[in-house]
This record gives C-alpha cells, sequence and structure tokens, in this order.
C-alpha cells in the first residue's frame, strides 16, 4: 500500500473538523511552493528547475539580464511553455537573492 493510499484510509476515520485541520496544515506547508517549479536533490545540483526540465530558474533569469525575449527563450528551448516563464518569473521576484547567488556563483566558476 502507498502512502497515499494509506492517508486515503485515514481521512475515512477522521472527523471534518480534524480534516479541516489537517487542511490548514497542508495549505501552510505548501505556502511557498511555486507551480512549475521544483527542486530536486540531484538534479541540476538541486537547483529549483523548470518542470518536465532540467532547466534552472537562475539560467532563464539570467539570459533575460541579458536580453534574451521569451521568444527567444521559447526557441532556444524547445520543452519550455510561455506558462514555464511566468511560473519562472514569479519564482525569481520570490526568491530573487537565493536566484541572484546561484547567478554569482555560476559565474565565478
Amino acid at each position: 500500500m502507498t502512502a497515499i493510499q494509506d492517508i486515503e484510509l485515514l481521512l475515512q476515520q477522521i472527523s471534518r473538523a480534524e480534516k479541516a485541520q489537517l487542511l490548514q496544515w497542508v495549505v501552510r506547508d505548501l505556502g511557498d511552493a511555486f507551480p512549475g517549479i521544483e527542486a530536486t536533490p540531484g538534479v541540476s545540483g538541486g537547483e529549483p528547475c523548470v518542470v518536465r526540465t532540467r532547466i534552472p530558474v537562475w539560467v532563464l533569469v539570467q539570459a533575460r539580464k541579458l536580453g534574451s525575449s521569451e521568444v527567444d527563450l521559447l526557441r532556444a528551448y524547445p520543452a519550455l511553455r510561455a506558462e514555464d516563464l511566468a511560473n519562472a518569473w514569479a519564482y525569481d521576484r520570490s526568491h530573487h537573492a537565493e536566484i541572484a547567488a546561484q547567478i554569482a556563483e555560476n559565474e565565478a566558476a
């Protein structure tokens, strides 16, 4: 049985009030989640990347700073969609210091 199946069975056993409390915990846990962006240990050094790809957010942000348009990026990375770029820009706005540090680190390498 998978963890999600276990959870489904447990949900059947708890009250509505307990389900509401559980939902609040899940929302709080996901509060800093960004759709379309994920950081996976062992993939691209654990840096946040566009899902379905290994393209780090910092690469896209740096390319835009260097003058690449969204059209240029979509042509250069055929796996990307416009929605992916919007997610990357939102992630950068929220985690700007982290992305700036990744850019600086990779420029120094």
